[in-house]
């Protein structure tokens, strides 16, 4: 008997749609058209902005970024940022990490209702309790203070975190845990040793998400700190603005060296940030 080739497999073409690219270059545009337009601005004159807000600048104003550092005291303003959103980033990580491991793998009673607890908590306005805060940070010497802050920060991002990781942790066998367990670990050296290498990617991406939320959180930010010195930079380019409101070219120059760290560190870390989302998923 002689063998029958197998007709080759053909790949499916993809097909060309222009609708998809349509939209796909609207939200682009959507996306990217703001940020251009932002640093065009923050290249030109106050009376050029005034003349053409959205064209090129005819001067490339690069002075404007040194004047802008200075007077809006950007330096200090991103020192305290970045020691703000690291610390945020470093605690949230501990803590939802730690959290979701006893909720997936500890005999804890009620496991539905603590989920439950954090779908709420993470869910209700930040505004009902600004005004008990106020007076407990008052009490305990805590306000006008960053760690006072990152107290705050952490209580806030941490719930939906806590979901994020857990869903990293519920598609894992408990094989490796059992048998460091049957070697002698304590609770803690398996979740040190065994666990958390194997969720890192969703470690990271939660610390991710909460160090760029408390970078770029404003209202708890003006209400609990008052000193210029601890200042971050949104509070900074704010109070800067609320001093040169007719001045939007250096107003433009100050927010795009806010932004510039933050883009910096999504580019660097783009990938591990999407396969962190990509591979997680809320599980039930």
């Amino acid at each position: 008997m002689t063998a029958v080739a197998s007709p080759a497999v053909r790949r499916p073409r993809r097909r060309f749609r222009p609708v998809t690219w349509i939209i796909v270059g609207l939200l682009a545009v959507y996306a990217v058209g703001p940020l251009l337009v932002f640093a065009s601005n923050a290249l030109k004159s106050s009376r050029e902005i005034a003349a053409n807000p959205i064209g090129l600048p005819r001067e490339w104003n690069w002075e404007n970024f040194a004047v802008a550092w200075e007077q809006a005291r950007m330096g200090g303003a991103l020192l305290n940022s970045a020691i703000i959103a690291v610390s945020t980033a470093v605690g949230v990580a501990l803590i939802a990490s730690m959290a979701a491991y006893a909720m997936t793998r500890l005999d804890l009673p009620a496991k539905g209702g603590w989920i439950l607890w954090l779908l709420v908590s993470s869910s209700l306005p930040l505004q009902l309790f600004l005004v008990p805060l106020v007076a407990w940070w008052s009490f305990l010497g805590l306000y006008n203070e960053r760690i006072g802050l990152i107290i705050i920060y952490w209580a806030v991002f941490s719930p939906f975190a806590t979901l994020l990781i857990r869903s990293f942790l519920v598609g894992l066998p408990a094989e490796f845990e059992e048998a460091a367990r049957l070697d002698g670990a304590g609770e803690l050296r398996v979740f040190f040793r065994v666990i958390v290498p194997m969720i890192w990617p969703g470690i990271l991406t939660a610390a991710l998400v909460a160090g760029l939320q408390a970078y770029n959180e404003f209202m708890l930010a003006v209400t609990f700190l008052q000193d210029r010195e601890a200042m971050p930079a949104s509070l900074s380019v704010y109070a800067f603005q609320q001093g040169f409101t007719t001045d939007w070219s250096l107003v433009s120059a100050a927010g795009l060296i806010m932004a510039i760290p933050v883009v910096i560190v999504f580019l660097l870390l783009q990938r591990k940030f999407i396969e962190g989302y990509a591979s997680g998923g809320l599980a039930n």
